[in-house]
């Protein structure tokens, strides 16, 4: 809604401009008059439509014709006033103020014109059937208002109808020579219809009209008003009713019906609570609300967005088999402007064997938009109609931002259920097969993707601990010395080398020394193609030596060549790297919950660490000797060995053997 209207009144001197202001304002007819009112600002909580009004009089007298363009400029609405005793002042209507006021407003954005015929005091008869025919001529003019200032006839009316014609205009919605709407209001109001055909089956039902009614005008239909708005349509549209459930055919034709009978306001109110502007385009503030992601923090779906995500694949998924064919998918995406998944998310995202999106293939694109593009999500949710079916105040409610990674590694626990691991390796180390291995494709099924399909990115699911958690794997381009702060900022890295290639693994080694040997990232390396013959790698030290000096895993065998889906056992290494940084895994099985797993990880802990240091100190000040340290030593060891695995042997006791 605008915040303001500006009203301007122009006519020949003497047909009543001034006097109609006046008798609006002090609500009697002026014994003076002069030659031109100042200008006025009604408040908003006066005015029926509650938006503040500035009405602006116009004196040939006192008044330039370079002051009477510029008025004309600022106006929302020009009201033609005209003396319906005065036939003269009638054709200058036509013959010179509509031409006046066209040369001086943009022809893209025409003002709306109000004719007024003052005076209606001083005759019997009605001045509408001169007026009509300029009416029908002009399809600027919006109606056409007859009243007396001095018996205060249609003054309120006439004011009103000019805010009417501003807040709520006719123009964009309806053509009146066609006697039809306006091919943007059709487009709207489809899109609008498809949004609240909560069940997708082409009608509103009664509970889909009332949801209709209460989210636009806050109250829904009684029982027998539903019938009666059924009815008229059905008497005019056979088609208009099917099922006992209003039809796109028959939501227009009630549209239709509103405008013209001068109900504009209704189809304006449904426009605008579905985020439409004037001009009948979604508004920028509907599509981006504003939402503040402070630095280091990362933005995912919360619960209320999965929620009516997971509704809107369940309406297009039409023959329930948990997978969007190209039809489905073309349906759900129709409130689109245009059709924002390209033949890529494809192998993005898992799919079944026909190539068509899964259900989880679906929330893993929606969880990938989010955490790349935040914006462009909020766009994508606002043409699903989030904010009016979730009921929410804008699609920033289905957002979370979450807290500073810093925040992260202090307190060493995470609430994130995102975790991007970038992948990086030399030219055809076999970084995309590592990708699509990610969403269940062996080496043959990789072999079927074309060239100009590829995707640089791969988000699936995967288990921590019991925590379904997504991991986004992005394909970083080989070139070491343009490697950006979006390639380096990640929560796992992952370097991947040719086993069979002598060469390969040196670029991932120059990596690590250069960008993440200082990191707090952790970072794994894989050795992939291990299906092939293992060559000695061009280096100064094996992969695992160099693991070993830089504390990392031992490098991770990994091949695609399987007949089955590849193993995803590394991606769940990954998932858990990335969820706890802070603790140094060594241990590297599938589950890392098992007892080796959990003693490993307790002996390479930071705190066990901290205590054999601190013990050690203590034992140097005490200026033993060689000899007496070494013996020290050793005892210090087989105590604390035997100390460790009888709490450790006490904890699995509690742990898993005593609930059974």
């Amino acid at each position: 809604m605008r915040k303001d209207v500006r009203i301007l009144l122009v006519g020949e001197p003497k047909v009543g401009k001034t006097s109609l202001i006046m008798s609006l304002v002090s609500e009697e007819f002026p014994n003076v008059v002069p030659y031109r009112a100042e200008e006025i600002t009604i408040p908003a909580d006066v005015t029926p439509e509650r938006v503040p009004t500035h009405i602006v009089d116009y004196s040939e007298a006192e008044q330039t014709d370079e002051q009477l363009f510029q008025e004309i400029n600022k106006a929302n609405v020009i009201c033609i006033v005209y003396s319906v005793n005065n036939k003269n002042s009638i054709e200058k209507v036509v013959s010179h103020w509509i031409p006046l006021i066209t040369e001086n407003t943009d022809k893209d954005s025409r003002v709306p014109l109000i004719l007024v015929g003052n005076k209606s005091d001083l005759v019997e008869h009605s001045s509408m059937e001169t007026i009509l025919p300029i009416m029908n001529q002009y399809s600027e003019i919006e109606t056409c208002v007859e009243c007396s200032a001095k018996n205060l006839k249609n003054i309120s009316e006439l004011f009103y109808y000019a805010q009417k014609a501003v807040l709520h205009p006719t123009g964009p919605l309806y053509c009146p020579e066609k006697k039809a709407m306006k091919s943007l209001c059709v487009k709207a109001l489809s899109r609008i219809f498809k949004v609240s055909d909560l069940d997708n089956d082409g009608t509103l039902n009664d509970n889909e009209l009332n949801f209709f009614q209460r989210t636009c005008f806050n109250s829904p239909l009684e029982p027998r008003a539903l019938e009666d708005v059924k009815n008229v349509v059905r008497k005019n549209l056979s088609e208009g009713v099917c099922n006992d459930g209003l039809t796109l055919k028959g939501f227009l034709f009630l549209h239709t019906l509103f405008i013209q009978r001068g109900r504009h306001e209704t189809t304006w109110t449904v426009l605008r609570r579905f985020g439409y502007d004037d001009d009948l385009e979604l508004n920028q503030d509907y599509l981006f609300p504003l939402l503040k992601i402070p630095p280091d923090s990362t933005t995912e779906l919360n619960h209320n967005a999965y929620l009516f995500l997971q509704s809107v694949f369940d309406k297009h998924d039409k023959d329930q088999d948990c997978a969007l064919s190209p039809e489905e998918l073309a349906d759900l995406f129709d409130v689109f402007p245009y059709m924002p998944w390209g033949a890529d998310v494809n192998n993005t995202v898992c799919t079944n064997e026909q190539g068509w999106i899964t259900y989880q293939g679906y929330l893993s694109q929606w969880t990938l938009t989010t955490y790349l593009d935040v914006q462009r999500c909020l766009e994508y949710l606002g043409y699903l109609g989030f904010s009016i079916i979730a009921e929410q105040e804008s699609q920033a409610a289905g957002i979370t931002v979450t807290r500073d990674k810093k925040i992260d590694l202090q307190k060493k626990q995470t609430q994130r259920s995102v975790f991007r691991c970038n992948v990086f390796g030399d030219g055809g180390s076999g970084k995309s097969s590592f990708l699509q291995a990610f969403l269940g494709r062996n080496l043959t099924d990789q072999k079927l993707i074309k060239e100009e399909h590829k995707s640089y990115y791969a988000i699936n699911t995967t288990y921590v601990y019991g925590q379904e958690k997504y991991l986004l794997l992005h394909e970083v381009f080989p070139d070491f010395d343009y490697l950006s702060d979006v390639d380096l900022a990640c929560d796992v890295v992952c370097l991947v080398y040719d086993v069979s290639n002598p060469h390969s693994f040196e670029y991932c080694a120059n990596v690590f020394k250069q960008y993440f040997l200082d990191s707090k990232t952790p970072c794994m390396m894989i050795a992939a193609k291990s299906d092939l013959p293992e060559v000695k790698q061009m280096f100064g030290c094996s992969p695992l030596e160099f693991c070993r000096r830089y504390r990392m895993p031992p490098p991770q065998s990994f091949t695609c060549n399987t007949a089955a889906a590849p193993s995803r056992n590394i991606y769940t290494r990954l998932t858990t790297m990335a969820m706890y940084p802070h603790a140094r895994l060594r241990c590297m099985c599938t589950c890392n919950r098992c007892t080796f797993c959990l003693c490993q990880n307790f002996l390479n802990s930071e705190l066990l660490q901290m205590v054999r240091a601190k013990l050690s100190t203590v034992l140097l000040r005490r200026h033993m000797s060689p000899t007496d340290l070494k013996t020290s030593t050793f005892w210090l060891r087989a105590s604390m060995g035997a100390t460790v695995f009888a709490v450790l042997g006490f904890a699995m006791y509690r742990v898993l053997l005593k609930p059974r």
